[in-house]
C-alpha cells in the first residue's frame, strides 16, 4: 500500500498516518483508534479495520491473529429505535 493511500474513507486517514503512529510506538489498535478515529466514522469500521489490522501486523511483524479486534461499545443508555429513526417521541 502506498504512504497516501486513504485506509478510513469516513475519517480520511491514510496509510501514512497509520505507519507514522506505529514507527512512534503506537502498536494498540485501540489506541490507534482514539487518536485517528478509525472505525468511528458512519461504516464503524467495517471497512478500515481490517485494512488497520493488516497494517498493524505487517509493521510489526505479528500476525493478524494476534492482534486484538477493537470492542464494540454498546449505548450508556438503551435508546428505542423509533429515536434513531425519527419517528417516535424523544
Amino acid at each position: 500500500m502506498s504512504g497516501n493511500m486513504i485506509v478510513c474513507r469516513c475519517n480520511d486517514v491514510t496509510v501514512e498516518e497509520i505507519e507514522a503512529l506505529i514507527d512512534e510506538g503506537v502498536t494498540d489498535i485501540e489506541e490507534l483508534k482514539r487518536l485517528l478515529r478509525i472505525g468511528m466514522g458512519p461504516c464503524q469500521g467495517r471497512t478500515c479495520i481490517p485494512l488497520v489490522l493488516s497494517i498493524l501486523a505487517r509493521r510489526t511483524g505479528k500476525s493478524p491473529d494476534e492482534i486484538p479486534v477493537p470492542r464494540a461499545r454498546v449505548p450508556v443508555r438503551p435508546v428505542r429505535v423509533e429515536v434513531l429513526v425519527g419517528g417516535g417521541d424523544e
